[in-house]
């Protein structure tokens, strides 16, 4: 059985295949289930408790 992974930024599960990894200088891996997510964190460094279309909206 594949383990499957889930986006760093939404939380969402990937499916074994899709989706891409980044890894920081510091090793740290972050795997993101589309574009839209990985732009929100990197580029935009947006926080996902406050990005409505994130499944930890809201949480503390």
């Amino acid at each position: 059985m594949v383990k499957k992974q889930v986006c760093s930024f939404c939380r969402n599960e990937i499916e074994h295949g899709r989706g891409t990894m980044r890894i920081l200088n510091d090793g740290t891996i972050l795997i993101f289930c589309c574009v839209k997510c990985k732009v929100a964190m990197i580029e935009h460094k947006k926080n996902p408790r406050k990005t409505k279309w994130t499944k930890v909206y809201g949480t503390q």
